[in-house]
């Protein structure tokens, strides 16, 4: 929390999304003062309430009061904690279920789509960060992306999850493009069969999702394999749901690239919050 509007949609996000998992929610703010050395108590012959340290205070009992008043009965605790904003939220991580964050707080550049905050969070945490982006929906599907690799799981998982908690569908998505051959520099189509490639990414999307239905009986799945970037395509989809889930490191990730293309395209572009769920180490 650091009393920005997005902040504040965030905490309500996160008051709603810890009531349906019947848990508590704490909140924190990041006080970065302490490590530039900056006086944090209210000046001499200031008015009360005017330090930074009194400031960040009433930034938590308004959060607080926000998410009280969101859900009603909730279990709420808030903590001031010295630290940059990132380094704070990533120490948090080992011992939550959930990260909720803004997609850019009161640090952020007006020509960025997405925070460095959320950025670095959804890249390290070691549990799943939900970025509050896009439109607050309570109609429409649950998407996840879905690679076929070792590392879908997870998402697929959590998605089923929040299918089930929200009351609503499930759509795996698998997106695949042309093959190819050739260097970087000489990238040429490959001779296929149009219809044998497509059942085959279909076959790929069916077995990762298989035994979702024994596992989360409520959930109807539905499968969609679609030609494209899956970027493109999951921001499309995200137009008419209630939460985009995407892994952390894709199928396709760059080797040292520790957030991959479609998760940096979500919370990017994205018209819903997005998940992102990395592997657990």
């Amino acid at each position: 929390m650091d009393g920005s509007e997005q902040a504040l949609r965030a905490v309500r996000l996160a008051a709603t999304e810890a009531a349906r998992r019947h848990r508590t929610l704490r909140i924190v703010h990041g006080f970065i003062w302490p490590l530039l050395h900056v006086p944090v108590g209210a000046p001499a012959g200031g008015p009360p309430g005017s330090g930074l340290r009194q400031q960040a205070e009433q930034l938590v009992a308004t959060a607080v009061a926000e998410a009280e008043a969101t859900a009603p009965g909730l279990q709420v605790s808030g903590e001031i904690i010295d630290g940059e904003a990132a380094a704070v939220l990533l120490g948090e991580a080992p011992t939550a279920v959930l990260i909720v964050l803004g997609d850019r707080g009161l640090g952020g550049f007006a020509t960025l789509v997405v925070g460095s905050v959320a950025v670095q969070v959804a890249t390290h945490a070691d549990c799943p960060v939900l970025v509050a982006r896009g439109a607050d929906r309570a109609e429409g599907p649950v998407v996840v992306g879905v690679d076929g690799s070792v590392l879908s799981p997870p998402a697929i998982e959590f998605a089923a999850e929040q299918a089930s908690l929200r009351g609503t569908d499930l759509v795996a998505v698998h997106a695949y493009l042309h093959p190819v051959s050739g260097g970087p520099g000489d990238m040429q189509p490959l001779v296929y069969d149009e219809d044998k490639l497509r059942h085959e990414e279909q076959r790929v999307l069916a077995e990762s999702v298989a035994g979702l239905g024994e596992r989360w009986p409520d959930v109807t799945v539905h499968q969609r394999t679609a030609r494209g970037r899956p970027g493109t395509i999951l921001t499309d989809m995200s137009q008419q749901a209630q939460l985009l889930v995407v892994g952390g490191h894709g199928h396709g990730a760059v080797a040292g690239l520790l957030l991959g293309s479609v998760s940096q395209s979500a919370l990017h572009h994205a018209d819903c919050p997005v998940a992102v769920v990395r592997t657990p180490r």
